[in-house]
């Protein structure tokens, strides 16, 4: 059975390289490296010479001669582009001629185009080649990342509209010379499950993403100019998770939390309860800011939500080791008469958020 991916990699198609658009057109529709620009330009130049011998039977003095040698090249330049006349005589080589698609002359004979063998396409110095192959047709153009499959039905709509859109259509006649290409391919056609894109256009819509990102990023770490210039935990906390914006393990994200959490509770003992309040505070925006780069967390850990996976941490790390840690209970003040959460409790309490 033949595999249809290596029936597409048969058909030779050459990349867009400069502005050397007149040599891909015509090697794919040769499909070979039949031509170079040096063979382009050989024949660039023996036009000039043709035309210049003309303009010379006027006169080599005559104003109109002058003028013609001071002009520049109208069949070739040096970006790498060549007229209809260069790729017309290139063609001639192989027997292959040229004949306008909108010509009165042409479209009298009433031709289905599908019938035709190869078409070849110019607008604004660019050429590319729509040919068949075995019983499909291709378009074959440089500007993309690969050959695209044309339906038969489709052929007639994407002529017309390319000269709605102002390119001028070429119909080739003659017979072509043979290619692997033709022979794979008239045995099975193809399907393409994916059309080829125009190249450059994946990179642009890389570097678009990239961009996006960058400005995501730059919103997230904008938080800290927000930050008073007195406030010490708070520019820590953000130090610490700007250091950990990629960690996306939960354990760790605890981890950082209970840590920010515990240097709250040796302060209280130096200070008072309200330096407390700003370490928790400190914690709440560390974890904003880590969580505003993890898909699934878009709020800030609150206080009381905290304090209850610390407390599974630590009974989790009990089990762990089977000792036991000491550690004093937390409490939380009503109306001025304290009241104790035992462990138990706070396990029914919790159901951390994923």
């Amino acid at each position: 059975m033949f595999d249809r991916k290596l029936n597409m990699d048969s058909i030779f198609h050459e990349k867009q390289e400069g502005s050397l658009c007149a040599q891909h057109c015509l090697n794919n529709l040769l499909q070979g490296e039949y031509f170079t620009p040096v063979d382009l330009s050989s024949i660039a130049h023996q036009l000039d010479e043709e035309e210049r011998m003309r303009m010379a039977e006027g006169g080599m003095a005559s104003e109109e001669y002058r003028t013609f040698l001071q002009q520049p090249s109208g069949n070739m330049d040096d970006s790498g582009f060549f007229s209809i006349q260069v790729i017309s005589n290139a063609l001639r080589v192989w027997g292959l001629e040229l004949i306008l698609f909108n010509s009165r002359e042409y479209q009298s004979l009433m031709i289905n185009p599908i019938n035709e063998n190869a078409f070849i396409c110019n607008y604004k110095e660019h050429w590319f080649t729509i040919r068949k192959l075995g019983q499909q047709w291709f378009n074959l153009n440089s500007l993309l990342t690969g050959p695209e499959l044309i339906s038969d039905t489709y052929l007639a709509l994407f002529l017309a509209q390319l000269q709605q859109e102002g390119y001028s259509i070429f119909v080739i006649r003659g017979n072509l010379p043979e290619c692997e290409a033709e022979q794979i391919l008239g045995i099975m056609r193809v399907q393409q499950q994916q059309r080829p894109r125009l190249i450059g256009e994946e990179e642009a819509q890389t570097s678009a993403g990239r961009s996006a990102a960058m400005s995501q990023a730059e919103m997230v770490f904008g938080v800290e100019d927000e930050v008073v210039d007195g406030d010490d935990e708070l520019k820590k906390a953000l130090a610490l998770s700007r250091q950990d914006i990629d960690v996306e393990d939960e354990e760790a994200d605890l981890r950082r939390a209970i840590q920010l959490s515990m240097q709250g509770a040796v302060m209280s003992n130096k200070s008072s309860e309200s330096e407390m309040g700003n370490v928790k505070s400190g914690s709440q925006v560390a974890g904003s800011a880590a969580g505003g780069q993890r898909a699934g967390q878009n709020e800030a850990l609150t206080a009381e939500e905290l304090r209850r996976r610390r407390q599974a941490y630590f009974d989790r790390q009990q089990q762990q080791a089977q000792t036991s840690i000491p550690q004093q209970p937390q409490t939380k003040s009503s109306g001025g008469s304290g009241s104790v959460n035992t462990g138990a409790e706070e396990d029914q309490e919790q159901k951390p958020s994923q």
